[in-house]
């Protein structure tokens, strides 16, 4: 029989600081303001070498000979390895299809694949032996578009596929084809009094994170291996590599190091294998950093697209119909192609009601750069082309733009292309209708009360190209949609661990996932909700790795949703726990204890009054819980490969922007005045981060739709791979981006909160370029817009 106490009296809880909701500050905020926090590229060992990576030249080539004798006997280098000194009949790996040769055997598919890899004392030694590697190319014909890629005599650049998509696709360079049809698009068109069709293209965007690629790996006295490394799926990281080292997943122990930025570059294997297999061989810890050069080599980037579209409508503006085909380039290799198409077709009619589509969405294997994640996620180049179609559909229909769009605005209840219900607000009626009600910026604010011109506010800024001469304002509107959370049947969990006990008379609680944090601030949350569900106001975040169960990537808007829906999981067991305790000890002293609805709060056990019944660290005493969960949402399923129907995601984000910009129609100059956006985010668990979030993701589509673009030449090679040439937008680029932070609930998810990262890098750029459309006239069918596109010449 138990021991019943009496609690110290105390009658008035007082809530837990830094909970749910609060703005509470990053832990990582001042370290990284003033530099002193650790990235993966700062890691260091003692008497570790330098790993590097000799890539092709050339985007198809057979390889014909090998030598890499001169390299070896490079005085400082410990290892070459090649494709034959793989040490398993692995030599394959990928996200989903295992179609990437951990270094090139027989050719190269694209420009910069890995084909050698050295480790030396020196990383100038390292790269200097690599240039000594003597590799005979003979180039062979290049895919790098649709028509090289289908044409009836095409090389094919994955002869003999197996994977689960080569059975349904009409061309083994097509790596998935998914086809969304819902009523009868044909017969809504004869019902159209306007017709609008379009031909529209993105550009290769680049995830462009400031830190590079970087890993350390460590041989253990077990065989195994220990990789500190920035990735934002360690789970995954350790699934493709364990295999290729011929080695058990407990012998790869991965743990998460700074990250600088990811953006979905870092989803994809880069150096993990290759350090380990260096570090392996040599029996020292080796160190892999890319350059900024080779790290555009180094990770997948955004799918270019071809997309065409057909809208109509009613005198009266309602949408009739549409039909879509949107053709993806996934360059060389799969990555994450199919996941890319299905969030391409299932959101290619964007966050409106039309009951009659039809849609194909594809994605092709050619010799051009691979293509994979990137924030958006697919649902980006859709939503620059469904969005243009808007403004041409309202246009010729005589209608306000912004007018037309809630005309045709889905709601809660309304019906996807897909067939799936929107069971949870949205608002798409309600954000536009808040971001066109903002204030708009004062016209002519480079001029001063004085008359004195001020060239920074100018488009071309300090180049001093224009006093104002030649310059025109123009507005436009956007809104998009982007789901949240892995789709389409994945089974999409997370794990959560953990600790709570008293320290030096205080309670303590540690979280421990292996979620990775990229910047998006999910160690701050962590902290909060275990604040808000246990309580307590010491919070240790412990290092991410894989000595916990999976946390998923850190993508598709989802950590906050998944692992933040773990880690609330988690505590509860820790709560129901401690209340066990607490009846166990002092469960006689006060009827209370018997009744539900117990919180704990502030250090404290209260009643749903706020009545305190013991002190969290008394009920504890050296009691010390640790539990570990799983949690998952709601299931998904695939869509149909006929149809396209099914409960493909599990939640759906949605975000509205105006753009104002100044051009100089001269010159073809833009600048970017404001980027207004108003956003749904359910619950804003942080609302600080959310807006930084949003600010973030709107820069990122502002970038894509004025200057970021991958070139890449006729023969499949990159131009511009440096921040000398690929151009990212600077502080000076970027504008204002007051945000209107809208939280409608959504009962399915924790707390109501909505993924906030992915769904404000849509609707920036089709906004801004309509800004542009607006003061130039200027069809505007590409992005991004360059000067040429605006001055016709």
């Amino acid at each position: 029989m138990g021991v019943t106490r009496t609690p110290t009296p105390t009658t008035q809880g007082s809530e837990t600081r830094g909970g749910v909701g609060e703005s509470t500050l990053r832990p990582d905020g001042v370290l990284k303001t003033t530099g002193e926090f650790a990235y993966a590229s700062d890691l260091w060992h003692e008497d570790m070498l330098w790993g590097h990576t000799l890539r092709s030249p050339h985007a198809h080539a057979e390889i014909v000979s090998l030598d890499v004798s001169r390299a070896l006997a490079r005085p400082g280098v410990y290892a070459v390895l090649t494709y034959d000194d793989l040490p398993t009949d692995v030599r394959h790996y990928g996200l989903e299809i295992q179609d990437t040769p951990v270094l090139a055997h027989g050719r190269v598919r694209h420009h910069g694949e890995p084909v050698a890899l050295v480790a030396a004392d020196h990383p100038e030694t390292a790269r200097r032996a690599a240039a000594e590697i003597r590799v005979a190319y003979r180039e062979l014909p290049v895919v790098v578009d649709e028509a090289t890629a289908t044409a009836p005599d095409a090389p094919l650049l994955h002869e003999g596929r197996t994977d689960r998509h080569s059975g349904h696709v009409p061309h083994p360079n097509i790596v998935h084809r998914q086809p969304i049809v819902r009523g009868d698009a044909d017969a809504a068109a004869r019902r159209a009094d306007v017709i609008v069709t379009g031909d529209y293209e993105v550009g290769m965007q680049d995830q462009a994170f400031l830190g590079p690629e970087s890993g350390l790996a460590v041989p253990a006295e077990d065989g195994g291996v220990d990789l500190y490394l920035a990735t934002q799926w360690l789970h995954a990281d350790l699934r493709q590599i364990a295999p290729v080292l011929g080695l058990p997943e407990e012998k790869v122990r991965m743990t998460l190091s700074g990250v600088g930025g990811a953006f979905g570059g870092r989803e994809d294997l880069s150096m993990q294998i290759h350090a380990c297999l260096l570090a392996l061989r040599t029996g020292k810890p080796v160190k892999m950093v890319y350059n900024r050069f080779e790290s555009f080599f180094g990770h997948v980037h955004r799918h270019p697209a071809r997309l065409h579209y057909e809208h109509g409508a009613t005198r009266d503006g309602k949408i009739t119909h549409m039909r879509c085909r949107i053709v993806l380039d996934g360059g060389a290799y799969a990555s994450s192609s199919p996941a890319v198409v299905g969030n391409a077709a299932s959101l290619g009619a964007g966050p409106y009601v039309i009951d009659d589509v039809d849609i194909e969405a594809l994605a092709l294997y050619t010799n051009n750069p691979p293509c994979g994640a990137m924030r958006g996620f697919g649902a980006v180049q859709a939503c620059f082309a469904y969005e243009a179609q808007m403004d041409r559909l309202a246009a010729a229909l005589g209608m306000d733009p912004v007018e037309f769009r809630q005309i045709n605005a889905m709601s809660q209840g309304s019906v996807m292309p897909t067939g799936q219900v929107v069971d949870a607000p949205a608002p798409v009626a309600e954000l536009l209708r808040r971001v066109k009600a903002m204030p708009m910026p004062p016209e002519r604010e480079w001029e001063s009360a004085g008359g004195r011109v001020d060239i920074r506010e100018l488009p071309g800024g300090a180049s001093n190209t224009t006093h104002g001469e030649g310059v025109v304002r123009g507005v436009g509107y956007a809104v998009g949609i982007k789901n949240v959370g892995f789709s389409e049947g994945f089974d999409d969990y997370s794990t959560a661990r953990v600790r709570l006990e008293v320290i030096a008379g205080e309670p303590v609680a540690t979280v421990h996932t292996a979620m990775a944090e990229v910047g998006q601030g999910g160690v701050t949350v962590h902290a909060q909700i275990a604040r808000t569900e246990l309580g307590v106001a010491q919070v240790t975040i412990n290092p991410a790795d894989t000595q916990v169960g999976s946390a998923g990537s850190t993508s598709a808007s989802r950590q906050t949703y998944v692992t933040g829906g773990a880690v609330r999981h988690t505590c509860e067991a820790v709560r129901a726990r401690v209340l066990e305790l607490g009846r166990a000890v002092f469960g006689a002293s006060h009827p209370a204890w018997a009744t539900a609805g117990l919180r704990l709060e502030g250090g404290k056990v209260v009643t749903e009054s706020g009545e305190v019944l013991a002190g969290l660290a008394e009920v504890l005493g050296d009691e010390v819980i640790d539990i570990e969960r799983e949690w998952r949402h709601r299931p998904t399923e695939p869509f149909d490969l006929r149809t396209g129907q099914g409960r493909g995601h599990v939640q759906y984000s949605f975000a509205a922007h105006r753009a104002v910009v100044d051009v100089d129609t001269e010159l073809g100059l833009v600048k970017v005045v404001e980027l207004a956006c108003a956003q749904d985010v359910g619950k804003a668990l942080n609302p600080l981060s959310v807006v930084g979030q949003i600010q973030g993701g709107t820069t990122q589509g502002l970038g894509l739709a004025v200057m970021e673009e991958i070139l890449v030449g006729e023969r499949g090679t990159v131009r511009n791979p440096s921040f000398t040439d690929y151009l990212i937008p600077t502080i000076l680029d970027t504008p204002p981006i007051p945000v209107d932070v809208l939280e409608l609930a959504d009962d399915h998810a924790p707390y109501g909160l909505r993924g906030v990262g992915e769904a404000p890098t849509l609707s920036s750029t089709p906004a801004v370029v309509a800004a542009i459309r607006a003061a130039t006239g200027r069809a505007l069918v590409r992005v991004p817009v360059r000067p040429e596109h605006l001055t016709g010449t």
